[in-house]
């Protein structure tokens, strides 16, 4: 049978495994917990990708692929429940399910853990509320624990990145609303009124901006990003020395290459080093020159996503 490969641990985004745990965590009797161990070629989720599954019900929370492997994980998670015993499985090359194909042409294996551990989905939880990365093992028998085991699969989920966002007008909210719509955390900080009022009806968490403060409630660890859109830019300086001093992975702030140059040359006055200014991100998005705001929302999100996954 061909090897998968299989790394001591992995890093991966919470996000889209958050439903999963939660659903564990508030339920974990009679339910399995599913997570992707090793992969060969291409495959439809990542090693640490995790799946709930709750087979009396024929239910799952979740997803480790598009709908071609899921029906059988509940037998088989069946099967683990009555056995009170985890297992390994696999799928696609090399499976002996040959009936069960994968469109991605791959393989992947599926480690089950029945009644998985509350106290480690706690600690998984506890962690990832406060920013920190959460990690657990998943060994080769479907045992799961919070401590690096030889011969175990240790993942890491990175809390979710969070959007930090300065500003006024349709720019900001458009922004703002668009990741949280996405199922990002946004916070909307502005002087405007109308901005704020338009920014709390996507679901974004809305505060007042005063001039020159950067907002002491604002989320700036490494997992997040700050993003500044403003047409007034004699806001700008003062925000991005603060902004600067903070852990955030995406600095950004909207404008031309000549907004670009003029900020560059009021941050220099301020005694801010050039490597720092350099690492800003302007003009921002991946889009040149976008004119709308739907157009600039999308580009500077996939921009700071592009840039957290490099860095990941």
């Amino acid at each position: 049978m061909d090897q998968l490969t299989s790394t001591p641990s992995t890093t991966i985004a919470y996000g889209p495994n958050r439903l999963a745990i939660e659903a564990l965590h508030a339920q974990a009797d009679d339910s399995v917990l599913a997570v992707i161990t090793a992969t060969q070629g291409p495959s439809y989720r990542p090693v640490g990708a995790a799946m709930a599954i709750y087979p009396k019900e024929k239910r799952c929370y979740g997803s480790l692929s598009s709908g071609c492997i899921e029906g059988d994980l509940i037998h088989h998670a069946a099967v683990c429940l009555e056995a009170e015993a985890g297992r390994t499985i696999r799928y696609g090359i090399g499976s002996p399910y040959i009936d069960i194909q994968l469109p991605c042409g791959g393989a992947l294996e599926v480690t089950l853990t029945p009644s998985p551990s509350r106290e480690t989905l706690t600690n998984i939880m506890e962690a990832l509320a406060q920013r920190k990365t959460a990690q657990f093992s998943v060994h080769p028998d479907g045992i799961i624990d919070t401590a690096p085991q030889p011969g175990a699969l240790t993942v890491n989920y990175e809390a979710d990145i969070h959007f930090t966002v300065l500003g006024k007008g349709p720019e900001a909210t458009m922004f703002a609303g668009l990741a949280t719509a996405a199922g990002y955390n946004a916070q909307l900080f502005s002087p405007d009124r109308e901005t704020r009022e338009l920014g709390a009806h996507a679901g974004c968490q809305t505060a007042e901006l005063a001039k020159d403060q950067f907002p002491e409630t604002a989320i700036t660890d490494r997992h997040s990003a700050i993003i500044l859109f403003f047409h007034d830019h004699d806001w700008e300086p003062a925000l991005l020395v603060s902004a600067l001093e903070t852990d955030a992975r995406y600095i950004g702030a909207q404008g031309s290459m000549r907004a670009r140059a003029t900020r560059d040359e009021a941050l220099r006055a301020l005694g801010v080093p050039e490597q720092k200014i350099k690492a800003i991100y302007g003009p921002i998005g991946l889009v040149p020159s976008a004119r709308d705001p739907q157009t600039l929302a999308v580009s500077v999100l996939a921009e700071a996503l592009a840039t957290f996954k490099a860095q990941q």
